[in-house]
């Protein structure tokens, strides 16, 4: 489980650590740099796709990807980690030098890449250190070994990592950062591909665009929990029955609602009720990864089906590590219902996000890999 996220230098995160638990909420007025800490979290996932630098290109570019007011003195660049149980983790992302020159000098090159055990960087938890093109791991003795001398600057250790002996933290660590799933804004509009009948398979992950909805929810009925399936359409249209229909291998959904003389297939439901089959779908997935993010959930949805959307996600937080990013005031107090919630609200302070109410003393003591 993830117990802290750590940013600095990212666009409003000038210098922020923020603690997790099993069931986070991320509140604040918009503007305040919600959205921020998702694409913190994405690019985070990128490292371990290989992907990092394209996606920052992707925001428009290293350069505007960078907090835009007073840096630390000789420091240019952003920093991105995360602490956790288990394995920790942190990258260093900055300039290239200008000689050789490059037509690709615009992208940024990592200069420190580290992974450690437990929460707290120390010497002796360092296990991957990675300066500049050099990559060094501990073998079993606890001795320094150069695992590459001459590492491409653009990409991240936990993208190329093929010698599970040599460096079996960083595949666990890769393993397990490539396991997190993002849900943003599934396409709902009268277009969307979720509205028609698509080719299916057995699915026991929504795939991010949701186009593979009625597969998904028949993976559930097949070999995840029916039961809590019905139980959560209920809660949100009570009386209604979903129906998965089936024939040469394409797959369509109808929801049944009481009142109505027949039931309406996809194409006919409204936004939020796509909306929130999609979510069901993903939150009740038979295979739960250890780490969901949720951003802006309730886009789309009435008001009234929000305290059924925060028990949804406060029974998936069971067995997932949850982070839901949102400004509505009621899915937030449905999901600080659980005691267990850990529940941060933004602001802005001179254009630096902060989280209200926590000081310096407040939270994990993160310790950044010093660049050299």
């Amino acid at each position: 489980m993830l117990t802290a996220i750590a940013i600095e230098n990212y666009r409003s995160l000038r210098d922020m650590v923020v603690p997790l638990g099993q069931l986070n909420v991320i509140t604040g007025a918009n503007g305040s740099g919600k959205s921020n800490i998702y694409r913190a979290l994405r690019l985070l996932a990128e490292a371990a796709q290989g992907g990092i630098v394209p996606a920052l290109a992707r925001e428009g570019g290293f350069a505007s990807s960078l907090w835009a007011g007073e840096r630390k003195k000789g420091v240019t660049g952003l920093s991105l980690g995360f602490a956790s149980t288990e394995f920790s983790y942190a990258v260093d992302l900055g300039f290239p030098p200008p000689i050789p020159p490059s037509a690709f000098d615009g992208d940024p090159e990592i200069k420190r890449e580290c992974i450690w055990l437990g929460e707290k960087l120390r010497p002796s938890s360092l296990v991957v250190d990675r300066r500049g093109p050099q990559i060094r791991c501990k073998d079993a003795d606890g001795q320094w070994d150069t695992f590459r001398d001459h590492f491409p600057s653009y990409e991240s250790i936990l993208a190329n990592l093929t010698d599970p002996k040599r460096m079996a933290e960083g595949v666990v660590l890769r393993e397990a950062i490539r396991s997190w799933r993002f849900y943003d804004h599934c396409r709902t509009d009268a277009a969307a591909p979720v509205r028609q009948a698509q080719i299916g398979t057995r699915t026991p992950v929504l795939g991010h665009e949701g186009t593979d909805l009625a597969a998904a929810l028949q993976t559930i009925v097949e070999v995840g929990d029916e039961a809590a399936l019905r139980a959560a359409i209920d809660d949100a249209f009570p009386g209604a029955a979903l129906t998965i229909a089936y024939s040469h291998s394409l797959f369509s959904l109808t929801l049944h609602q009481p009142g109505l003389q027949r039931p309406l297939a996809a194409a006919e439901l409204s936004d939020g009720t796509l909306r929130y089959l999609l979510l069901v779908a993903a939150l009740l997935t038979p295979r739960p990864p250890a780490l969901m993010i949720l951003n802006e959930p309730e886009t789309s949805l009435h008001p009234d089906l929000l305290p059924a959307l925060g028990r949804l996600i406060r029974t998936a937080a069971r067995t997932t590590q949850m982070i839901v990013v949102s400004h509505a005031a009621g899915l937030v107090s449905a999901l600080e219902l659980d005691e267990a919630c850990v529940s941060h609200n933004l602001k802005k302070e001179n254009g630096a996000t902060r989280i209200a109410g926590m000081g310096l003393l407040d939270g994990l003591a993160w310790q950044w890999p010093v660049r050299l």
